[in-house]
């Protein structure tokens, strides 16, 4: 695996935003596909966005319109903004270089075990 490392999460309240930050240091991310995940607790964890190595965006469902990906090559970083938060977006957040592309993620061409260990991630709470 890609060692990333993830920042940014934290409280906000319904409608708020967060930054999430992925951060790369001995691999230069804009070689990769580069995606976040989550665990929303009692299901299973899944796929929010990936950015491919070219610059394509994909996003689950349920954050489309509210999330995006940009990526800093200059920092070697990607982001996830989320903007306009919602009451079932808290979870632990990850991020990852898939076993294959965004678009095989994207469309369920990727079992997420075979990611092996998650980290801790970082965590998004929205409350009031």
């Amino acid at each position: 695996q890609v060692p990333l490392v993830e920042s940014g999460g934290g409280l906000v309240q319904p409608g708020g935003s967060l930054r999430l930050s992925c951060a790369g240091s001995e691999f230069t991310l804009d070689d990769y596909a580069i995606g976040w995940f989550r665990q929303v607790p009692g299901k299973q964890r899944d796929w929010v966005s990936c950015i491919s190595s070219d610059g394509n965006t994909y996003y689950e469902d349920s954050v489309k319109g509210r999330f995006t990906i940009p990526r800093d090559n200059a920092k070697n970083t990607v982001y996830l903004q989320m903007n306009s938060l919602k009451p079932e977006d808290p979870a632990p957040y990850n991020c990852a270089a898939p076993p294959g592309s965004c678009f095989a993620l994207s469309h369920g061409g990727i079992d997420l075990a075979d990611f092996g260990s998650w980290g801790q991630g970082t965590q998004v709470t929205v409350s009031s």
